[in-house]
């Protein structure tokens, strides 16, 4: 099994990446393998509505300027997802709607892709918007056909500057549940 974390965040070592990394601690500690994408600060662009990954239902973008169609397959190949963003007015990174957009895309023209994976999100936030970041990236989960499991709160961690969410230990608890509860789920899913 496999689950694929890309860090939304254009800081490869900021609280977005502290927090996926709690959450992926616990999946290795299970026998689960992890890779991490680093697409905040990569130049990616977002869906054009050129239509032809509808036409040519080839599991991929028509866009090649960018790394999206590399990353759409590891995500067709993975078992999980988790994505990972910051804050930013009240959303999702540029970059991690960008992935939305297009490889949700993707996946509904091709026979629903992601259907039945398991896909989690994390949130880094300073005080609020969050809610609306998670539910974004949520929406990608729900209308792929995937299964989303729980932790003990909504998946973010409080913090401004880089680390600062280490600080925050019910965040910190929240991604280490998550972690524990996306395992069990892929060893049920996948025994």
């Amino acid at each position: 099994m496999k689950v694929l974390a890309i860090n939304g965040s254009p800081r490869p070592t900021g609280n977005t990446s502290i927090l996926i990394r709690a959450v992926l601690d616990e999946l290795e500690k299970e026998g689960i393998k992890t890779e991490t994408i680093q697409l905040g600060g990569q130049p990616v662009r977002g869906c054009v509505a050129c239509m032809k990954c509808l036409k040519e239902k080839n599991k991929r973008c028509a866009n090649n300027d960018d790394n999206m169609n590399e990353y759409i397959e590891k995500m067709i190949a993975a078992d999980g997802i988790l994505l990972g963003s910051p804050t930013y007015f009240a959303d999702v990174s540029s970059e991690i709607k960008a992935l939305i957009d297009r490889a949700g895309y993707v996946s509904r023209v091709n026979g629903s892709l992601f259907k039945r994976k398991v896909g989690a999100a994390v949130v880094a936030m300073r005080r609020a918007g969050s809610v609306h970041a998670f539910d974004t990236m949520n929406h990608l989960f729900t209308i792929s056909e995937m299964i989303i499991p729980s932790s003990s709160y909504w998946n973010m961690g409080v913090g401004l500057k880089p680390g600062d969410v280490k600080d925050d230990k019910e965040g910190m608890e929240t991604m280490r549940i998550l972690g524990e509860n996306m395992a069990w789920l892929l060893k049920k899913l996948h025994p």
